[in-house]
């Protein structure tokens, strides 16, 4: 199959009018020196500060750099998924605007792709210029994706990573699912996927746009994604097991109650009654419950056939590219 570019680089930007001409110049260099065909989009995540300006100046001046400005602050997740359904190029590589990703990684990271034929390689920024606040939360969160996830990567979260061109067109990122893109990927039956050192540069303009918080959110995100990614066709798997169980254990302590009743009444004349011993109404509370599971599981399996619903950003304006 024949493609527009050898490399589409996506890059989810929020207020980062100061480092942009600078981080365009230097991906235009290593994309020239090494004769790539190739676009920049970037995706202007409702920026407040100029950043909007600089990217319709630097669309104008060259037709390799495109635009895509968002209404408003929806998260990184919406920019990379806008970006990747407007990409062209065979191997799309993505990395964050403020100049701590290398676009010199570019070569390698398109070489993986292309000729050592992984379908998404994550960089893996082995020395970090990070506080100490966020190394250690990082390292704790990475090692609960690797258990949960089974995907042997030692950082999840760097922004710089090189994909197929099908993967990124085979999945929906919201939310904050941008951390989990191996973990999509992955249960999207892309299996190959490797990983990369690659070099961390100190922020020269600018500050981080994330906060400790993230690491909660992040977790949470966690269990979500390995939630939806494993039952989101078949949610009756899910429910129905956990209703089943609960039934059939809340159904036969109730029986057993009754029947321990029966065999007791003759010799001893009076026993207590069933519904004045609390083990009958735990056992009460686990039937409702089951029932509930199981029909909560019956609606998630009619929702999951019939809903076509799509995630929907109110992009407010474009440059270099063609208006949908």
């Amino acid at each position: 199959m024949q493609y527009p570019y050898d490399i589409s680089v996506v890059v989810p930007l929020l207020n980062e009018e100061e480092s942009l001409p600078e981080l365009v110049r230097w991906i235009k260099r290593v994309m020239h020196a090494h004769s790539f065909t190739y676009e920049i989009i970037l995706v202007d995540d409702g920026s407040t500060d100029r950043s909007w300006d600089v990217i319709t100046e630097l669309s104008a001046e060259d037709n390799t750099v495109k635009g895509i400005s968002f209404n408003r602050n929806y998260g990184k997740s919406a920019a990379l998924n806008e970006g990747f359904k407007r990409c062209s190029g065979e191997v799309v590589i993505t990395m964050d605007a403020d100049l701590q990703d290398s676009p010199e990684e570019i070569p390698a990271l398109y070489d993986m792709i292309k000729h050592q034929r992984y379908d998404l390689v994550s960089g893996w920024k082995q020395k970090r210029f990070d506080p100490i606040s966020k190394t250690i939360p990082t390292k704790l969160f990475n090692a609960a994706t690797r258990s949960l996830s089974g995907i042997q990567l030692h950082d999840f979260n760097c922004g710089l990573k090189a994909y197929r061109q099908l993967l990124v067109k085979s999945i929906e990122v919201h939310g904050e699912m941008h951390r989990y893109i191996p973990v999509i990927a992955k249960w999207h039956g892309f299996t190959r996927i490797g990983e990369k050192v690659v070099q961390h540069q100190e922020r020269k303009y600018g500050t981080t746009k994330f906060g400790l918080e993230r690491f909660v959110y992040g977790f949470l995100d966690l269990l979500s994604i390995t939630f939806v990614s494993r039952f989101k066709k078949r949610p009756m798997h899910f429910f129905g097991t956990l209703g089943t169980l609960s039934f059939v254990v809340g159904l036969g302590i109730t029986l057993w109650l009754i029947i321990q009743k029966v065999f007791t009444l003759y010799p001893e004349g009076r026993v207590r009654d069933v519904v004045d011993q609390p083990l009958f109404y735990l056992s009460l509370v686990a039937v409702i419950l089951g029932v509930q599971l199981f029909l909560a599981g019956f609606l998630a399996e009619m929702m999951s056939m019939t809903s076509s619903k799509k995630n929907e950003y109110l992009i407010r304006d474009r440059a270099g590219l063609i208006k949908k």
